[in-house]
């Protein structure tokens, strides 16, 4: 059963088409993951969904009697208010449910006023309120945005438990995953409903893409074909051979699929020297709290190593002494002379908003080396999907996750050697998460990186180190995975021995075991089979054309042979029949005639790259 229609609607920023006739219904049961590139209306959507704004055009029909509770990406408090008074307002009855959850997601001090929190903490106030919020919608626009490995977890398995239904956006794959079981792509304007998680949605899309981009090459292959037929002189003055011009002009007149556009991140590092980074001995407190306790280490060439922990343990401040940010109370950091160093900050900084996009990156240079040779700033927005029109408006414009991608944007385009990410992740969509992975593991620098994001650890570290809370921290080789295995075999009690983990402190020697990727990203380096003609394929690729041409000939003459027998009908019959074994047989080889020719530009593709 529908509680909430979407329909036909259409929606336009400025100049920008948010939505073109898109339309959509949530069903009783569903829990709706809303993914898509970041601009194209995710929160706009929730926001619909919520009665907070309204469409250009079309309607959002909401079941009678519909109970609606909706998480914002910055909610709003009342002035002057405390976390208690805040709980307390409109659901006092429910005020020990919501501590209970405040007290999962680590804030305990109710008599805080709420202007003093940070921007993650009051949103995990916000959050969890509406949790106990009674609801049979419940819309929540990034809820794991500045929650640790824990507190998402257990959000996870709140979500699996609620007996609502679920509309969400969030970038987190594996929460994706193992909460949701459809998935909404806004893409173009269009919205596309998929029955699955996140995974299962990966497969129905390309297998979607897929046979949009094969009807399409069909339709080129056909066309070309039609057209070097007219190009032969056609006689239009059958029917047949009518309805085939009739044919070439629809075949004309086709739309391809609208390709999805990615971003694209390319640069040149700056080659880095024998000498990295190297933490000798390094202590910090805040003060009677111990964040980093002598910590000992060396960065090698190539290392890609992820730093997690509960929120306040210390890994934010640990990437801020690194990048020279911070000074340590005790102990000293060497950086050798060729590391170039960027760091991408958590919060993003203070962007004026009524600079130009393409003035903001001219800023930082004018060109940018790429592998592909030297490209203007405005050719590497281009890459990051500003386009022309976006270049030239004012910053302030943008979407939240749009800012982000333009400071990160900024941050590759001065050509680090060394990349300090501290929740890179944090508002990325998923399809430029995706090549910042595939970036990263091409990456011949040294990453470091704090990470929430499960999916962007596994596919980015070969190392993890986890804060222990008392300043300690703890190696494990791999990813997230691994480390969670790891823990769980601690845990367990069968890892006394276990040599994948051991204690950082004054004992450990990164120089005795180097950085390296593991098994578990092997299956990125699986090779294509290379495609190639069999020698009959061969031959028949080379004789199809003069084939079809002698196909179309005999239909001519078969048709001149009607109509002179006309008063003959036995020789007619005889005819009529051969007519329709040589269409049949003239319809077989277009078929073959267009699987020949795009395998053909397969292999020519291939063979160019």
């Amino acid at each position: 059963m529908n509680i909430l229609n979407i329909e036909h609607i259409s929606k336009i920023y400025g100049e920008k088409m948010i939505f073109d006739d898109a339309s959509f219904g949530v069903h009783e049961g569903e829990k709706i993951g809303v993914i898509g590139v970041n601009g194209t209306g995710k929160t706009t959507l929730l926001r619909m969904a919520a009665g907070l704004e309204e469409p250009d055009q079309g309607q959002v029909i909401r079941q009678n009697g519909l109970r609606i509770a909706y998480l914002p990406q910055d909610p709003k408090f009342p002035a002057g208010a405390t976390i208690q008074s805040y709980i307390e307002d409109g659901a006092a009855e429910n005020s020990w449910m919501v501590q209970s959850n405040l007290t999962r997601l680590g804030i305990m001090e109710y008599d805080t006023p709420i202007d003093h929190l940070s921007g993650g903490q009051k949103k995990k106030v916000a959050l969890a309120k509406i949790l106990e919020t009674p609801a049979d919608l419940l819309l929540l626009d990034e809820p794991t945005n500045h929650l640790d490995n824990e507190m998402v977890t257990w959000l996870e398995e709140y979500l699996q438990r609620f007996r609502g239904v679920l509309l969400m956006v969030t970038h987190d794959r594996y929460f994706l995953d193992r909460v949701t079981n459809k998935i909404l792509e806004i893409s173009h304007g269009k919205m596309y409903g998929y029955e699955a998680n996140y995974s299962k949605f990966l497969e129905l899309k390309a297998g979607r893409e897929e046979m949009e981009l094969a009807s399409e090459r069909k339709r080129q292959s056909i066309l070309r074909m039609e057209l070097e037929w007219a190009k032969r002189g056609c006689r239009a003055r059958t029917t047949k051979q009518k309805a085939r011009l009739e044919r070439l002009e629809a075949l004309k007149n086709g739309q391809a699929p609208v390709e999805e556009q990615s971003v694209e991140l390319d640069s040149v590092e700056t080659r880095m020297g024998k000498k990295t980074i190297e933490l000798h001995h390094i202590s910090k407190s805040y003060g009677e709290k111990t964040l980093v306790r002598d910590f000992d280490y060396i960065f090698l060439k190539n290392q890609k190593v992820g730093f997690i922990g509960a929120n306040g343990c210390g890994k934010s401040t640990l990437l801020k002494m690194i990048a020279g940010l911070t000074e340590p109370d005790s102990g000293n950091i060497e950086v050798g002379d060729t590391v170039r160093m960027a760091y991408f900050a958590q919060e993003l900084p203070q962007l004026e908003t009524q600079q130009r996009v393409i003035d903001y990156v001219k800023e930082i240079g004018e060109y940018v080396q790429t592998r592909d040779g030297r490209i203007t700033a405005s050719q590497m927005l281009e890459r990051f999907l500003f386009t022309p029109d976006m270049q030239y408006a004012p910053i302030g414009k943008l979407s939240g996750g749009e800012k982000k991608r333009l400071y990160l944007l900024g941050i590759l385009q001065s050509n680090p050697n060394c990349l300090i990410l501290d929740e890179s992740s944090n508002d990325l969509d998923i399809p430029t998460l995706t090549i910042l992975e595939d970036y990263l593991n091409a990456f011949t620098g040294i990453v470091i990186t704090v990470s929430h994001d499960r999916y962007f650890l596994d596919n980015v570290a070969d190392r993890i180190f986890e804060f222990n809370g008392d300043g300690t921290l703890t190696q494990y080789e791999g990813g997230y995975t691994e480390y969670l295995e790891a823990r769980q075999r601690t845990e367990a009690g069968s890892t006394q021995n276990n040599p994948n983990t051991q204690s950082v402190q004054n004992t450990q020697n990164p120089q005795k075991s180097p950085g390296a990727k593991d098994s578990r990203a092997t299956w990125k380096q699986n090779r294509p089979v290379k495609l190639k003609f069999t020698f009959k394929e061969q031959k028949e690729y080379e004789t199809i054309d003069d084939e079809i041409a002698a196909l179309e000939q005999k239909l001519e003459t078969l048709d001149k042979e009607m109509l002179a027998n006309a008063t003959n009908s036995l020789k007619l019959s005889e005819l009529m029949t051969a007519k329709t074994q040589t269409e049949q047989t003239l319809e077989e080889k277009m078929d073959r005639w267009v699987y020949l020719n795009d395998l053909a530009e397969k292999i020519e593709a291939q063979n160019n790259s």
